[in-house]
């Protein structure tokens, strides 16, 4: 399928292509469903085999972030975006600025903030250019990606329980160790957890090694430790037939979005006895650290919600046992149910 016909199939209502020659800026940004407010999500810099491929996954992303906020009770949508380009080369004040006056056009019906190679002193600039950038107060004592990293630090928790498992005895394979996943691999290390690490930057691996004590394996390897949980927080799409057939762990549960390749395979976990965190639960703790920057919640708040994302995931999973489906079947159709009322209260 094209990304106009997955953007079609998903109900997406508005997809934006970007381009500003002066300074090379090529984008998109996904606005997929704003019935419960605006719709919110990451932006991300990242180099993609094509344009298509940057567009497709901006239009998975922002599906996942309808999802995440409607299963969180949050009064947002799901958007994302995509800048196609290196961070490390393409990056410059100018595109920050033509990315801003770009969200400026949406006019508020998209708000953004901090993804995979848009870190906190980008966003920081493009607080400075558009009011639609939202990022941690000064004085927060934790970051977005610190709140996301606690919420999946809550989730393997969960995972701990439902293995009969003490977090201090607990084995993860952890894959990637960007904003959130170094977090969480300290948060880890000092509840006492053994780490087996691995990301595409040797010099992040290098530091977990060093800092945390962590053992280490190649990007390629990770799928193949033998863990007691398995924590993606890196790209998407990674459980997919490939994949699948190699894990060893007990649970998958971790922050990258969109980590089912297909809902298929999310089936295919819980066929081979694998308990799966559906990553718009688990990873809710940047979005939910909205509530903070917006003023709605104090900060202490904010964190005892986000500590319930174990209990919740706790829920989830009886619920999917008694069921007898797999997880990411109740919480999509838990999500469905509430899209569904509020279109209809939104109706009358």
């Amino acid at each position: 399928m094209t990304a106009l016909d997955l953007a079609e199939a998903w109900g997406h209502e508005e997809v934006h292509l970007v381009r500003d020659a002066a300074s090379g800026l090529r984008a998109v940004i996904a606005v997929h469903d704003t019935t419960l407010g605006p719709a919110l999500g990451g932006t991300r810099m990242r180099l993609y085999p094509s344009f298509d491929d940057a567009v497709t996954d901006a239009l998975r992303l922002a599906r996942a972030m309808t999802y995440k906020s409607a299963l969180a009770e949050m009064p947002y949508g799901g958007g994302k975006a995509v800048i196609f380009g290196d961070p490390g080369r393409d990056k410059s004040r100018p595109l920050l600025a033509a990315y801003a006056r770009a969200l400026d056009r949406l006019d508020g019906r998209f708000e953004t903030g901090c993804d995979m190679g848009i870190d906190v002193r980008d966003i920081a600039v493009l607080a400075r250019l558009s009011r639609h950038v939202g990022h941690s107060p000064k004085d927060a004592r934790h970051d977005a990606a610190a709140m996301a990293a606690l919420g999946v630090f809550a989730g393997i928790g969960a995972a701990a329980q439902a293995l009969g498992r003490e977090m201090g005895s607990l084995h993860v394979a952890l894959q990637g160790l960007g904003q959130v996943g170094m977090r969480l691999a300290r948060f880890l290390a000092e509840a006492g957890a053994r780490l087996t690490v691995s990301d595409v930057d040797a010099g992040r691996v290098e530091r977990a090694a060093s800092e945390l004590g962590a053992a280490s394996v190649s990007a390629e390897e990770i799928y193949d430790v033998g863990a007691d949980v398995f924590s993606p927080n890196a790209a998407g799409g990674i459980l997919n037939d490939d994949t699948i057939p190699r894990l060893r762990a007990a649970a998958v549960v971790g922050a990258a979005n969109d980590q089912l390749l297909d809902p298929r395979h999310g089936d295919a976990l819980h066929s081979r006895g694998i308990l799966y965190g559906p990553d718009y639960l688990v990873n809710a703790g940047g979005l939910l650290s909205v509530l903070f920057e917006k003023g709605v919640s104090d900060e202490e708040g904010v964190v005892e919600r986000i500590r319930g994302i174990g209990p919740r995931l706790q829920a989830l999973w009886q619920r999917a046992r008694e069921e007898g489906v797999a997880p990411h079947r109740v919480a999509d159709r838990i999500v469905e149910e509430r899209l569904a009322s509020a279109r209809a209260r939104q109706a009358r």
